[in-house]
């Protein structure tokens, strides 16, 4: 055991650092789609008029308070 020890790399593997970043490739896609999501339902809110918004229970107040 101790000879194994001795020839251990201390070199993260490759395995783990493309792990790694595939999983921050993904979590940072994902937060671009929930980005993009946002502004088009902040877009979409904005389009509506005032009645539209005081029926679903907002203001334009609450609109810029993002």
């Amino acid at each position: 055991m101790a000879l194994y020890d001795l020839h251990r790399s201390s070199e993260t593997p490759r395995t783990t650092v493309l792990a790694y970043r595939v999983a921050s490739l993904v979590f940072a896609l994902a937060d671009g789609f929930s980005t993009r999501r946002v502004r088009r339902a902040s877009r979409a809110l904005m389009r509506l008029s005032d009645w539209q918004l005081a029926d679903i229970g907002l203001t334009r107040a609450d609109l810029s308070r993002r």
